[in-house]
């Protein structure tokens, strides 16, 4: 395959955009643009731009953020008018987003940039998209590595798409996955199993995960849980196929009750006894209906949610951009600064 970019002299400069989603960073952001910046202009012939998504900061982030651009021609900002969730944030910035090629990371340091110098390596020599998988998780706790390997392999066995296990957003993205991605229009967004989805050439990186630099994590438990059952209800119908058959074996063991039943009326003098059984009997069928309309409820909620047809996010301003047609998603912004 030939290479997306060569490093012989005379050769095509690259534009490489990367993509920073940003929540109440206030104590990092500063240093992710600061490692970012080294990190790219030592990679040899590439221009770049720093794409920063503000999610509806309540600190200081976007001050910062501001002045970044201020000294900085290469910042580009886009601010929401709240927030909006990481998921959304990233798609933003793909929209945004004018490279050959796209680098998606987290402002938290977790991911750290200097892994991108392989991940442009890896798209010289031809992959499409390559992917971080996190070898080791420092500074999380047992259950938060458990849960998150649970989940990984639970998604791949009910969905119809293999998602590479242990893997987040940091992630490398040629131009064309990116164009792919960005004509996906669903709200419940799943970036890592949409990009799954696409196909093409894709390769991991193993790296280790560094503990969070300063700050406190993004997705607490109830967080966790919500962006698992997206990942799930977004790529399978699996939950839906399970109430089936739940439905299905609840009726047989009901048949197998009403047997069981006419048979000591018929064979014996014996009737059946108990109103313990019928009481958890019922108990537990009106459990499974009730389990299985939630499972249904998410499904409708999700189409109610895409027919309203609202905007993805909102932009209150965008920062270093030229006059370029605003992207299909978002419905205003107050101004665009050059």
């Amino acid at each position: 395959m030939d290479a997306k970019w060569m490093s012989d002299a005379g050769s095509q400069i690259a534009l490489i955009s990367v993509v920073v989603p940003c929540f109440n960073e206030e104590r990092v952001v500063h240093d992710t643009y600061e490692r970012l910046t080294k990190v790219l202009t030592s990679s040899p012939n590439i221009n770049f731009e720093l794409l920063f998504v503000d999610d509806g900061s309540q600190d200081s982030t976007l001050p910062i953020l501001r002045t970044l651009q201020q000294a900085d021609s290469r910042v580009r900002v886009i601010t929401f008018s709240r927030n909006f969730g990481h998921q959304v944030a990233v798609t933003a910035g793909l929209e945004h987003a004018t490279g050959d090629a796209v680098v998606l990371i987290d402002a938290d340091l977790q991911d750290p940039p200097e892994i991108i110098r392989e991940m442009l390596k890896m798209w010289q020599s031809g992959v499409d998209v390559a992917y971080g998988v996190r070898a080791d998780r420092d500074g999380e706790t047992a259950f938060k590595v458990w849960t998150a390997k649970a989940f990984y392999r639970a998604i791949n066995h009910v969905s119809d798409v293999a998602i590479p296990l242990d893997t987040g957003d940091f992630r490398l993205m040629d131009r064309k996955v990116v164009d792919v991605l960005l004509r996906m229009p669903e709200r419940d967004r799943f970036v890592r199993g949409m990009v799954a989805w696409a196909g093409f050439r894709q390769e991991p990186i193993s790296y280790r995960r560094a503990a969070r630099q300063a700050g406190e994590t993004k997705y607490p438990l109830r967080k966790m849980i919500r962006f698992a059952l997206d990942g799930i209800l977004s790529f399978s119908l699996a939950p839906l196929r399970f109430a089936g058959w739940i439905g299905f074996v609840t009726a047989g063991l009901a048949m197998l009750g009403v047997l069981y039943a006419l048979g000591l009326r018929i064979l014996t003098h014996v009737w059946v006894p108990g109103w313990t059984l019928l009481f958890i009997m019922c108990s537990f069928i009106g459990g499974i209906q009730l389990a299985s309309l939630g499972v249904l409820g998410e499904y409708v909620g999700r189409i109610y949610g895409e027919a309203k047809r609202r905007p993805l996010y909102v932009v209150r301003e965008r920062l270093g951009f030229r006059s370029t047609p605003a992207p299909k998603h978002h419905a205003q912004e107050r101004k665009a600064i050059v």
